[in-house]
This record gives C-alpha cells, sequence and structure tokens, in this order.
C-alpha cells in the first residue's frame, strides 16, 4: 500500500509558516508503510531530532483500483475518513529545505504517521465537502480545521495524484493541515476527532 501526503494546503497553515506562494498544483510527497502507527499505540520520540510537531490532517482511504481518474468521477474511489499526525522532524526539515534538498526523511520516518479509525463516508458527490477535524494535546484543542478549507480538496488531489501513480485499494492519502502546528514531548496524550467522534488516541513517549 502507498501513503501519499500533500503539503501547503491550507492558507492558514501556510501563513504560519511564511509559506506565501500558493501553490498551482498539489505539492505531493510519499511515505513508507513503516510510517504508520495504529491508534492506541504509542509514539516513541526519536533520537535523531530535537523538535518533533505534530501536523493534524484529514486521511482518507482509496476503494477501488484507479488511474488517470477524472474529478467529476474521484468521489467514487474512497469510501472512509479518518484523522491522522504528519509527525515532521522540524529540525531535519529546516535543515533539508535551507540546503535545498528533498525532506523525505523528516516525514517519513518510522511510526511518523499515526492513524486513527477510519469512518465510513456516503458514496456520493461532496461527500467531503464539510468535515470537521480536531486535535487535542492533553485535553486541551489545538488544532481544528475543516474539509472545505482546503486549497486542493480529496477530490481535485485524487484526479492530481492519479495521473502519476496507479491508486491501489488499501491506499491512503494525506490531505495538509490547518494552523496549529507544535511540537510534542514525552508523556503529551494526543486524541483526534472527526465531529464529536473521538477517533484516534494515544501518547508520545
Amino acid at each position: 500500500m502507498k501513503i501519499i501526503a500533500v503539503g501547503w494546503n491550507y492558507q492558514s497553515h501556510n501563513a504560519e509558516m511564511a509559506q506565501k506562494a500558493i501553490p498551482q498544483a498539489p505539492v505531493v510527497f510519499t511515505m513508507p508503510e513503516t510510517a504508520l502507527l495504529k491508534s492506541g499505540k504509542p509514539f516513541f520520540l526519536p533520537r535523531f531530532s530535537n523538535r518533533i510537531e505534530y501536523e493534524t490532517e484529514l486521511v482518507f482511504h482509496i476503494s477501488r483500483l484507479g488511474k488517470n481518474i477524472a474529478p467529476k468521477f474521484a468521489h467514487r474511489y474512497y469510501d472512509a475518513v479518518t484523522v491522522g499526525i504528519d509527525f515532521t522532524a522540524r529540525d531535519l526539515q529546516a535543515e533539508a529545505r535551507a540546503q535545498g534538498n528533498p525532506w523525505d526523511l523528516s516525514k517519513g520516518f518510522d511510526y511518523s504517521a499515526p492513524i486513527g479509525e477510519f469512518l465510513p463516508l456516503p458514496d456520493q458527490p461532496e461527500k467531503a465537502g464539510n468535515i470537521d477535524f480536531t486535535l487535542t494535546i492533553n485535553g486541551q484543542r489545538v488544532q481544528q480545521g475543516n474539509s472545505r478549507d482546503m486549497i486542493f480538496s480529496i477530490d481535485r488531489i485524487i484526479a492530481y495524484v492519479s495521473q502519476f501513480y496507479t491508486l491501489k485499494i488499501g491506499d491512503i492519502i494525506f490531505t495538509g493541515t490547518p494552523a496549529g502546528v507544535g511540537p510534542v514531548q514525552i508523556g503529551d496524550h494526543l486524541e483526534g476527532y472527526i465531529g464529536e467522534k473521538k477517533v484516534l488516541d494515544f501518547f508520545v513517549k
């Protein structure tokens, strides 16, 4: 299975990161399967970074094989959504960006992508157009977003990505983070919600 992710997909996050340019197409990167961490399992801070930051994102489950998918048919290719965390080694990422190098290592390290319980979506157009999601740490809300605020909707992402990658059943797509990213530390308790439904729950160790 593939983990496909999109960066710079919320204007609010782009502003907090001083990213002024508005992307003209989805900014796509991939992560290895070993980045996945199931809800309930602890996330251990890696030794190679001094600043691991959370980025809360909607994650969609691909349910059909597809290639060169038209935007108007993209809703047929995913069936469920959850909350995921795109943990980022911010110091490694900053160093790589400053040198003009790829920043895969800062995003795709082992267990950097916790994902929650998938919730089914209706099989109809615009089914992902208004999804609220939230992250709390130690009971305090730190991030909140809605799919309507994405620069590129999941349907547009699927249409774009499927030009380059054949999408297969079981692939997942991280769709970007809103404003409010920040560091985690040992002992933090992270909980992710779709609306009022808790779908993600784990501790940092």
